[in-house]
């Protein structure tokens, strides 16, 4: 019984990221749930990316319910919402237990989210149309309020999870990071013909543009990135892996803050405390987009400081 405790303690382990990106309540919450979910998917033979659409119906769900003024269907969007994203931490764990890597699967993963809030952004905005004075006179301001914030919320996932998989690269190397040069990206797109890769091409030119608004936005890690390439190629000795490490993991709880947890507790509250739902968009155009400017100021600083250390 020990030893097979002992064996699930270490499968567990292993469908995490890293003790050093993992957000204290997905710890305590959503990874032992997805991790659930993961050993029922894998003896079912269901794939991550079936169950990732899931929590994208899920999601959408949520965004329905959101948009009703009743304290009760609310509830149950918060409900499905928990569920959407149980299942979205399930899909990631399931592909680390049985290395079913793929980059499909990692840009539907990130599309996931992207649609859940693309939902809730439009119920929030449909719903203050009829229920709040000032709204229902300024029917416009609130989807220009939405449209900004979701600019930023998408600047916002798109740096936390760069910088995740940066200091993942450190932690785990290339095997276990899915951090992307659009370089070689746009290296593979050209390979493609669109007559017979369409939809491979048409996604990877998306997702090729989203690496590049990445890079472009973090000059001092290209630098970085680059001088190492050259110093080391990709055996970067472990003593400089261990500094950067080191230097760069009070910085994760900045991209924790980025994630889902911190803005679904601000959503809740508006909802369900407040009974305001734009006090959510407030929330993410003031609080989040401070967090981001001081994580990126941050993190390029330590790059180009990381870059000394090469000589």
């Amino acid at each position: 019984m020990s030893s097979k405790y002992q064996k699930l303690k270490e499968e567990y382990k292993g469908s995490l990221k890293s003790m050093d990106t993992e957000e204290t309540f997905d710890l305590i919450f959503y990874r032992p749930i997805g991790f659930v979910w993961a050993k029922i998917a894998a003896r079912l033979g269901v794939t991550p990316n079936a169950i990732t659409i899931a929590s994208i119906i899920l999601g959408i769900g949520a965004g329905v319910a959101f948009y009703f003024n009743n304290i009760w269907i609310n509830i149950l969007g918060v409900i499905l919402l928990v569920w959407a994203d149980s299942f979205d931490s399930a899909d990631g764990q399931l592909a680390r237990m049985t290395k079913q890597y793929s980059r499909i699967g990692r840009i539907l993963d990130g599309l996931s989210g992207d649609i859940w809030f693309f939902c809730i952004y439009v119920a929030i905005c449909l719903r203050e149309n009829v229920t709040s004075d000032f709204f229902m006179d300024h029917k416009w301001l609130i989807w220009v309020i939405a449209v900004a914030t979701g600019a930023c919320h998408a600047i916002q996932a798109a740096m936390a999870d760069y910088y995740r998989q940066f200091h993942l690269y450190f932690v785990k190397g290339k095997d276990g990071s899915e951090l992307e040069r659009a370089d070689l990206l746009w290296e593979k797109f050209h390979s493609l013909s669109w007559k017979k890769n369409f939809w491979e091409k048409l996604t990877l030119m998306f997702y090729t543009n989203y690496t590049v608004g990445q890079e472009k936005r973090t000059p001092a890690m290209q630098r970085l990135r680059k001088a190492l390439r050259q110093r080391y190629g990709n055996d970067i000795p472990q003593s400089f892996r261990d500094r950067f490490r080191a230097a760069g993991k009070g910085l994760m709880k900045y991209t924790n803050i980025l994630s889902f947890n911190t803005r679904t507790f601000a959503l809740f509250a508006a909802i369900l405390i407040f009974r305001m739902p734009w006090l959510y968009f407030a929330f993410e155009l003031i609080v989040l987009n401070v967090i981001l400017v001081y994580m990126m100021v941050r993190h390029e600083r330590l790059c180009r400081k990381a870059i000394t250390w090469i000589d």
